[in-house]
């Protein structure tokens, strides 16, 4: 019984790490949208900056870190979820950036079963349809803006953020070690880009600060955390959060406006949320015997 509610608690602060981090997150798109940078120098900045956020909280946490096969592919995944969603932020809207990443739950079930033959619950799958159901509709009304490009490199980053969120199913993975080295490469190899920019207006430069800070370095604190205590596809659902309140914040800030059909996307992925996590709270109770 206590071993139960002792996973019960864990599950719950895996979710609460997910859910925090999906505010962190949600911030890129705008703060991307401030910043008139090449987008490979944007990205060379914020990690750079979320590397030593990373770092401090290593040392913090006496955390060791680890290099292996396992931790490079890791790393590789989260250089190209950052790289390829700062440029797609750049080539098409923040909306359809964020909702074409999430593509990542159907990239994860299909990894999960090929790597380790994992089946997906009844819950997690109807969930998920609900929840694409949903990105379904913020796709179709961001196609019709024509900028295919950055759509197809968003819809790309999806299958290296499935990764990712799968940094801590392999045995010999380590989450927090793949996100820093990724991190690290990014700012060592993209960051020197920032030496061809001119505008460095205070709002840029606090908004690269704020991007790296928070909107890398908190969130995947909070991120490697979560995924420590929650599966893959259930972290990627709780996440889905994201794409509603990116675009939203978006809109309300910068003037890039949601569509009416993308507004029904946004109420239907909450439903996809809402009822997975009601059918898990149910599920936990019934298992602790409450």
């Amino acid at each position: 019984m206590k071993k139960t509610i002792a996973q019960t608690n864990k599950k719950t602060l895996g979710t609460m790490c997910m859910l925090a981090a999906s505010l962190c997150f949600s911030t890129g798109g705008l703060l991307m949208k401030l910043i008139p940078w090449n987008p490979l120098a944007i990205n060379g900045a914020r990690n750079v900056i979320a590397a030593v956020v990373i770092g401090l909280y290593i040392l913090a946490s006496k955390h060791k870190l680890r290099f292996n096969p396992t931790v490079l592919v890791g790393a590789i995944s989260m250089a190209g979820v950052t790289t390829l969603y700062s440029i797609a932020n750049k080539l098409t809207t923040a909306g359809n950036t964020i909702i074409l990443q999430y593509t990542a739950p159907i990239w994860i079930v299909i990894l999960m079963f090929l790597f380790f033959g994992q089946k997906p619950s009844r819950t997690a799958l109807v969930s998920i349809l609900i929840v694409f159901a949903g990105i379904l509709c913020f796709f179709f009304e961001g196609l019709s803006t024509g900028k295919w490009l950055g759509d197809l490199l968003a819809l790309l980053s999806g299958v290296f953020y499935a990764g990712v969120f799968m940094l801590n199913s392999f045995e010999k993975g380590d989450a927090l070690s793949s996100v820093f080295f990724g991190q690290l490469a990014c700012g060592i190899f993209l960051s020197p880009l920032v030496l061809r920019e001119n505008v460095f207006t205070p709002p840029v430069l606090l908004s690269v600060f704020l991007l790296g800070a928070v909107q890398v370095g908190l969130a995947y604190i909070f991120f490697t955390t979560g995924t420590k205590y929650t599966d893959p596809v259930t972290a990627s659902i709780i996440n889905a959060l994201e794409p509603i309140l990116n675009p939203v914040l978006v809109a309300i800030f910068y003037g890039e406006m949601l569509g009416r059909l993308s507004l029904v996307g946004a109420a239907i992925v909450l439903c996809g949320i809402l009822y997975y996590n009601l059918r898990s709270i149910t599920e936990n109770l019934k298992e602790t015997g409450n």
